[in-house]
Parts: C-alpha cells; sequence; structure tokens
C-alpha cells in the first residue's frame, strides 16, 4: 500500500473564506454548525461541496446521533481509522475513544492491529462486525447476529453507515496528506499490500 512520505506538502490545503465559491461558503458554514472545525477532512470536502455538505451531515448523524452506544462507535471509528492508517482520525478518536470509556489497552491493542482482550458483550459485537466489514467487506451470521441482540437491525445499519462514513473520510485525509496533530508519532501501514 503506497504511503505518503512525512513531509509531503498537503493537497487540500485550507481554503481562504473570501477565496471560497457560495456553496463552498454554505457547506463550510454548515460544518462550522456541527463540528465547529474546517480541520482533518472537511478541507478536502469543501473542494466538492455539495458531496462535503451531505457527508458531514451522515457524520455529524454517525458521531452525535446514532443509537449505538458512543464507546461501540469509537472502537468502530478506531478499527477503520488503523485499516486505512488514517493518521488524524486515529490520533483524534483515540483520545475520544477513551474520553467514552474505553481503556487505553483496548486502543493500544487496535493500533497493533490485534483483538482486544476482555471485551464485553456489546463492545466485542461491535468489534467484530466491524473488523469483519474492514477485512472482507461482509460479516457473518454470528457478527451479525450479536450486532442485531445488543443494538436490533437499526444498529447493524449504523454500524455500516460509521465503517463507511470513516472510510471515506480517512481517503479524504490519506489524499489530502493530512499530517499527525501535534507532530505526534505517525501509525505504520498494517501488513497489507
Amino acid at each position: 500500500m503506497a504511503t505518503n512520505p512525512p513531509s509531503a506538502p498537503r493537497r487540500f490545503p485550507p481554503l481562504e473564506p473570501a477565496r471560497m465559491t457560495e456553496a463552498q461558503r454554505q457547506a463550510a458554514a454548515a460544518m462550522m454548525d456541527s463540528r465547529k472545525s474546517l480541520d482533518g477532512p472537511f478541507s478536502g470536502m469543501l473542494r466538492s461541496p455539495d458531496l462535503g455538505d451531505r457527508l458531514q451531515r451522515v457524520g455529524h448523524y454517525v458521531r452525535f446521533m446514532s443509537p449505538v452506544p458512543e464507546s461501540v462507535r469509537e472502537i468502530a471509528i478506531l478499527l477503520t481509522a488503523r485499516h486505512w492508517s488514517a493518521q488524524f482520525e486515529w490520533h483524534a478518536h483515540r483520545k475520544l475513544a477513551e474520553a467514552a470509556g474505553i481503556a487505553p489497552a483496548v486502543c493500544e491493542a487496535i493500533a497493533r492491529g490485534e483483538r482486544p482482550a476482555g471485551l464485553d458483550a456489546a463492545h466485542a459485537a461491535g468489534y467484530d462486525f466491524a473488523a469483519s466489514l474492514l477485512a472482507t467487506g461482509q460479516v457473518d451470521d454470528g457478527a451479525f447476529d450479536a450486532v442485531v441482540r445488543e443494538f436490533g437491525e437499526a444498529g447493524a445499519a449504523d454500524l455500516i453507515g460509521t465503517v463507511g462514513y470513516y472510510t471515506t473520510v480517512s481517503f479524504f485525509l490519506n489524499v489530502d496528506r493530512f499530517p499527525v496533530p501535534g507532530g505526534g508519532a505517525p501509525l505504520a501501514p498494517l501488513g497489507r499490500q
């Protein structure tokens, strides 16, 4: 898998408001209302403001409104960021995962590409579902049934949407060459071709 050199310049640097089109200004305003920032993937999304606006609304739902518990969503987000080695998303959501009650050891296991030990039934269901979806594009009956038992069919749909949205976010970040926040240590890509 191709990786960007650490010193490579960003491809989607922040847009100056005075240089934005009207559609970009409207999309940026919606992003600021929802996120309070145009950092991370949003600079890239603004290059296609109609797409960016739709994506940020999906992101707002999966991050803030989904009935899947926040800690389970954060595990799915961490798995997705780690799968794609999306530096910004990994570092940002690791903090959010720990704030949501995920143990640092769980985050460390995900960083190493390992299944964390000691997950309860809800977190194990979310982990297995998201990990399978990322690895194969599918989930087996056991992973599906476990998520439905814990969160209902709506929860299964929301976890698919969470992994899908954060895959798109990871792609925006990786194509942009968005740096590790605060100059932190970058994640090495996992052993994929």
